[in-house]
């Protein structure tokens, strides 16, 4: 799991590869679609795609002249597991940190 996950924020750490992504979640795309808004040369642009499908985000297929990109959810699920998992234990620590800071108000001086 530790290497899907470090692949997926290895991924996302690109600004452009995040934007794909954002775009994807409105359904399916073709590559030129996706590229249009990047102001970088198609070669560059296929470096992104292709390291998003080797993390597993994204998968493409090709149809004649026309590759498709679609967003991938079970990498993005286990991210998100992953997330909620770290914000329980934060919580948790927030909490235990504030009921301290509480209890050293109350404490008489």
């Amino acid at each position: 799991m530790a290497n899907h996950l470090d692949s997926f924020f290895a991924a996302l750490a690109d600004p452009t590869r995040r934007a794909v992504i954002e775009r994807l979640t409105d359904g399916p795309a073709p590559v030129s679609e996706l590229h249009e808004p990047h102001d970088m040369a198609l070669p560059s642009f296929l470096k992104h795609i292709a390291r998003l499908e080797d993390a597993g985000l994204v998968s493409s297929e090709k149809h004649g002249r026309i590759r498709t990109v679609r967003i991938e959810a079970a990498p993005l699920a286990e991210a998100e597991d992953w997330l909620a998992r770290q914000r329980r234990v934060w919580e948790g620590r927030t909490d235990r940190l504030q009921a301290l800071a509480e209890a050293l108000d109350r404490r008489p001086q």
